[in-house]
């Protein structure tokens, strides 16, 4: 590397640096740059670089130099809000960046024109990598048998003597007294078979309710505690993906991992340009060569079980080759940088949720770089605690972070274990390693609300139509078998609160029905499951008897109440509505768990139903709204003249009533009991919405305006109409019932 300094620049800063880098095998300069670093009015540093050519130190400076006062004049005078600038000199395309406070990556400090020139750039280092398709690996192991038998027979090696020795100590007693042992060996056999089985092991890392504590700790160990590969092979790896020399893109780089993962292993490094830390992530060699192998073989296996397993209805083939395709994708690390981006885009706008940003000039298809985050694992508790922050505070934001990936946006994190989840010194959740992620239809992220919410209300025939939306049934197949046998399920479940209900046994009670009838699960649905069972596994370290269900049920709530899906609109109409009458008590349940998630609003609680009820399509619902109103105001009326009666000393109750012992209204203590149920309800809900932290009378302007629309005034009219109606009725009602029977004269003998 040579050096030369050239004059001072704009701002009264320090001297401006060049470095040129010799290709030393034709002495021709392959890369060179400009380091100019200014004082005012904060500091920025500005790298002005070229690609390959000569030097030409001499002419070039002439040329550069105005070019560096333009740009530095152009980031001092620019708003607080501009992060950088990207100028060309118009001379054969010398790229000028503007840096200030030496940040980086998307959404970070770098001018968005250039990440996106920096996207395409490492998304052009990565077009060689492979894409997963079932010909393209039946073709590469159909013809190597010898191969293929040689790591069947290792898989059978290992899996059949680690089976063998547990029968061995089942027969022994000593079951229990060697499970420490036992759970090392799993862990150094899931290890030596490669990365599938790693991602198989780091699954059940997260299951306290299917493995020991021993083995739950010896499996967490695949999270990032793998054998590592050579560090010289990592970097050369970096050097050969990115085109340059290591000690040109990093100030300083750790001399082994930080982590190992199954796919890759990370480095911490500092960037030379800005300063800042970096996570690096380098691909493991030979990698997709050992998993294709093994996808082979699981695909083989998969066709074995659709042809003679005749429990298991699903497509096992689709649902391996589902996971292949989401396992190669994590094999590209450029794809991996784009999901990164799309996830903070859509979910890091919540303050207690981190993502971090990626640096695409130090990206391709086998090296990550991205930005670096401290934190603690989340399994780890007591490192979490001693920090002042709740592992459970924690569960619960990727609880409602994974429901806005599954059911708002549906493009959710795949692979949530420990080792992606961090928890910061400052609360925040940061999720890491964006390989595998997975979508969820449109239409099924309002079933699913739905299928929960009829869950809750044990409403079995909506749940068994609620599948066809799911798309586990075709249109063509019966539900009315099915119906049945949800309700012999759930009506033992459901005996318990929402709140004792764990995801556990929502899964193990569908998956008995899933199994007896022509379900067919689809792959997204398995990938839901994966996710939401490895959080309640990690709640369950910190608390054995938390319930994910009681965690997610007011975030369904807040949806059921306020989306103005028809779908989810339907499924309210359908769960307040009952045998023509409204149900309050469910209103009120819904909205004392609405209530509980952070974004609920009592004023869009109001609206979805309201413009139904005035719409050319709501003749239905204004017939069931209309009788609940005059209802509801009979309800308000005479409970209120009961309470009043009520608070009158008893002497002037006499002289009142004329000494009639009913009271003023003639009615049974039964009917009496019911109407002031029925209005003390009415108020619960009408203070349960007062109470939302965003109430505002205000909120009613909006129902006003409604009511003025001409569909409305009729419907005013109606009500109006009814309750003029019902009231004359009790009136007359009330008289008759009072009046002495008339005397009638005396027959003649």
């Amino acid at each position: 590397m040579s050096m030369a300094v050239l004059p001072q620049g704009p701002g009264g800063g320090g001297p401006l640096q060049f470095h040129c880098h010799h290709d030393l095998r034709s002495n021709n300069a392959t890369y060179y740059s400009w380091v100019y670093q200014c004082s005012s009015p904060q500091p920025k540093a500005i790298r002005i670089s070229r690609g390959k050519g000569g030097c030409k130190r001499r002419r070039r400076r002439s040329r550069v130099a105005p070019v560096i006062s333009q740009a530095a004049s152009a980031s001092a005078s620019a708003s607080a809000s501009v992060e950088a600038a990207v100028l060309a000199d118009g001379r054969g395309g010398t790229a000028i960046q503007v840096y200030r406070g030496g940040g980086g990556g998307v959404g970070g400090n770098r001018d968005r024109a250039h990440d996106i020139q920096a996207e395409a750039k490492a998304m052009a280092r990565a077009a060689n990598a492979s894409v997963y398709t079932p010909e393209l690996v039946s073709n590469k192991y159909r013809s190597r048998p010898i191969k293929v038998l040689r790591r069947t027979l290792e898989i059978l090696i290992g899996i059949g003597s680690f089976a063998l020795k547990l029968v061995l100590d089942q027969s022994n007693g000593q079951l229990d007294q060697n499970q420490r042992i036992r759970a090392a060996e799993l862990r150094t056999i899931f290890t030596k078979l490669g990365p599938t089985f790693v991602k198989i092991g780091q699954g059940l890392s997260t299951r306290p309710d299917l493995c020991p504590p021993d083995y739950l700790e010896e499996l967490s160990q695949l999270q990032d505690a793998l054998p590592t590969f050579p560090d010289a092979e990592a970097f050369s790896c970096i050097e050969k993906e990115l085109g340059l020399p290591l000690d040109f893109i990093f100030s300083s780089i750790s001399p082994s991992p930080i982590a190992a993962a199954s796919l890759g292993q990370v480095y911490k490094a500092q960037l030379k340009y800005s300063g800042q830390l970096v996570a690096v992530k380098v691909q493991r060699p030979g990698i997709e060569e050992a998993i294709g192998l093994d996808f082979y073989l699981l695909r083989g296996l998969g066709f074995l079980i659709n042809k003679y397993v005749d429990i298991i209805s699903s497509d096992v083939v689709a649902l391996i080759d589902e996971f292949a395709r989401r396992v190669y994708q994590e094999l590209n690390y450029v794809q991996e940088g784009k999901n990164a981006r799309r996830f903070k885009k859509l979910y890091a706008d919540k303050q207690d949720v981190l993502v971090p940003d990626i640096f695409w000039d130090y990206t391709s298809g086998k090296v990550l770089t991205m930005e670096w985050v401290n934190g603690v694992k989340l399994n780890e508790q007591a490192a979490i605690e001693k920090q002042g922050l709740k592992v459970l505070d924690l569960v619960n934001t990727g609880i409602q972070c994974s429901l806005r990936q599954l059911l708002e946006y549906g493009y959710f994190h795949a692979d949530p274990h420990p080792g992606n989840l961090l928890a910061t010194p400052e609360g925040k959740l940061a999720f890491l390693d964006f390989g595998m992620m997975s979508e969820t239809p449109e239409e099924a992220r309002f079933a699913i609300i739905g299928h929960v919410v009829h869950m809750v209300n044990r409403d079995y025939e909506a749940m068994a139509r609620d599948y066809y939306a799911l798309d586990f049934l075709s249109p063509d197949v019966d539900v009315t078998p099915i119906i049945p046998a949800l309700q012999n399920f759930f009506d033992d479940a459901l005996n318990s609160t929402v709140s004792e209900l764990n995801f556990k046994t929502i899964v193990d009670g569908l998956g008995s029905v899933l199994y007896q009838y022509p379900f067919n699960v689809p792959a997204y649905y398995a990938l839901i499951l994966r996710s939401l069972t490895v959080l309640e596994g990690l709640a369950l370290y910190a608390d054995p008897d938390f319930k994910v269900l009681a965690a997610s049920y007011p975030y369904f709530a807040k949806r059921l109440l306020t989306d103005p899906n028809p779908y989810l609109r339907d499924a309210l109409i359908e769960l307040l509505f009952k045998d023509g009458r409204f149900r309050w008590n469910r209103l009120e349940n819904l909205l004392v768990q609405g209530r509980k998630d952070r974004d609920f609003s009592a004023k869009d609680a109001l609206q979805p139903v309201l413009k139904l009820l005035v719409g050319p399509d709501g003749e239905e619902l204004r017939i069931l709204v209309i009788k609940e109103a005059v209802r509801v105001t009979e309800a308000v009326i005479l409970g209120t003249v009961i309470d009043t009666y009520n608070s009158i000393p008893s002497p002037l109750r006499t002289l009142i009533v004329s000494g009639n012992t009913d009271g003023p209204l003639m009615m049974s203590d039964t009917e009496k009991e019911n109407m002031i149920k029925l209005r003390d309800q009415i108020f619960r809900v009408w203070r349960l919405l007062q109470s939302s932290e965003n109430f505002d009378p205000a909120l009613l302007q909006p129902i006003l305006q409604v009511l003025q629309e001409p569909g409305a005034r009729s419907f005013g009219g109606r009500v109006i109409g009814g309750i003029t109606q019902r009231l004359a009725a009790r009136l007359l009602q009330q008289v008759l019932l009072r009046a002495p029977p008339p005397t009638l004269p005396p027959s003649p003998l």
